[in-house]
């Protein structure tokens, strides 16, 4: 389809671009863009006065659970979630059942999305072989079937000889690493952040040191080795420091973090609320300033929702069995809004961390509106005030801490190459 978005404040990081501008498709690519710019005969118009348009968002951190766990969540409600959240395009997890180590799990995943989901699925293979941090699963046949990433998240590699090679390897390949960074040892039957609240709930903690320990040794992996990594939902003020302080030295690290992170903390557990239990676990009031100062500063490079559905039965229990993770498709945008708000970020620099960004991290040709460019946009109300109701998610699951939370600020049409997938009535 042909379409003119017409009068919206076009932000664009990677030209340079914030203006209020129209916007011209054709073919499922970005024509052109400027002003009172006429629409094609046959073309669509979308009004964008008041609006903010930008490059499709990007999350590069999502479990579709599909294959082998669709009673969570498959790629049709994941992907359909992501658009009603204003995300083009996902990166999803390699902990599916089987887990996506090999050709054959990465190709259905690929030619599922392109059958049934509404927005760009970019998988993301193992690090190791059933993500069972022994040996290394197959990269180059990883890459060749489609993986822009491996990670073996939701686990840490625990053998630092076996990371070293795995950077090594990547690096050779030109794919990236992404690192669950978290010292098991220290971690033990922790069950969220160590400190006052833990001990007021009688519940085992896990200390900040099992997230600093982990992003310090693949830090210095990454100096040996002179290869790029990128460290995935960092939630901890001395993590951050330790990336900051690598960045400094031209170390290739790169890091995202989740919008649950900069929102809560772990007084949200209070009252052993299961949709507060995630991991990394949520931290102190300290630990969000720190990832707001270092989202200024640019030590965070990208905000992924780390999206992690579970079905109510494994959430619906006593909080020390309960599964790790929230949902969080849909309430990253608003909650991220709230940075500019507080004036943490400016738009610009939002939709870097959004799209501009996790498109370079992950090597894909997505993240501007260059012309010539695919049509993947995200056209977003930043007023817009709505209620987080459990039953009116596009998600299959709803375990979210943010349940009868008001929102403010909402995708109002996502675009998936020049096609409309979704629009907010």
């Amino acid at each position: 389809m042909n379409l003119l978005i017409k009068g919206g404040r076009v932000i664009d990081p990677s030209q340079g671009i914030d203006e209020t501008l129209d916007l011209l498709v054709e073919n499922g690519k970005v024509k052109e863009f400027g002003k009172g710019i006429s629409a094609p005969a046959g073309a669509e118009t979308i009004d964008a006065a008041g609006m903010i348009v930008t490059p499709g968002l990007i999350d590069m951190h999502v479990h579709l659970r599909d294959p082998g766990l669709e009673y969570k969540e498959d790629i049709v409600t994941g992907t359909r979630a992501a658009a009603v959240g204003g995300f083009t395009s996902v990166a999803c997890m390699p902990n599916t059942k089987p887990v996506n180590d090999n050709k054959a799990v990465t190709s259905y995943i690929i030619t599922k999305a392109r059958n049934e989901g509404i927005v760009n699925v970019f998988p993301v293979g193992s690090i190791t072989q059933g993500s069972k941090g022994e040996a290394l699963a197959e990269m180059g046949d990883l890459k060749e079937a489609g993986c822009v990433a491996v990670s073996d998240d939701g686990r840490p590699v625990t053998s630092s000889e076996l990371m070293r090679r795995a950077l090594e390897y990547a690096k050779g390949m030109g794919i990236m690493v992404i690192s669950h960074a978290e010292d098991l040892s220290l971690v033990g039957e922790g069950v969220m952040n160590e400190g006052i609240v833990s001990t007021e709930l009688g519940l085992k903690g896990i200390p900040w040191a099992a997230e600093d320990a982990a992003t310090a040794r693949d830090v210095y992996l990454a100096e040996l080795t002179n290869s790029p990594l990128h460290i995935a939902h960092v939630s901890t003020k001395g993590a951050l420091r330790i990336i900051r302080n690598a960045k400094a030295r031209g170390v290739k690290v790169t890091c995202e973090t989740a919008p649950h992170y900069f929102s809560l903390t772990d007084d949200a557990v209070r009252g052993y609320n299961t949709n507060a239990k995630m991991n990394p676990p949520l931290r102190t009031a300290d630990d969000v300033a720190a990832v707001k100062a270092a989202l200024a500063d640019g030590t965070i490079d990208a905000i992924a929702t780390d999206h992690a559905p579970h079905h109510l039965d494994e959430k619906d229990v006593e909080f020390n069995v309960a599964l790790n993770g929230i949902i969080g498709l849909e309430t990253s945008l608003p909650l991220s809004l709230k940075l500019v708000e507080e004036g943490v970020l400016t738009l610009p620099a939002l939709v870097e961390k959004l799209a501009c960004n996790p498109a370079k991290i992950l090597g894909i040709d997505r993240g501007a509106l260059k012309p010539g460019s695919v049509a993947d946009i995200t056209v977003i109300d930043p007023n817009a005030a709505w209620t987080v109701e459990a039953e009116k998610l596009a998600s299959k699951s709803k375990n979210s801490p943010f349940i009868g939370l008001e929102m403010k600020g909402a995708a109002v049409y996502t675009i998936v190459g020049g096609k409309m997938v979704f629009k907010r009535n």
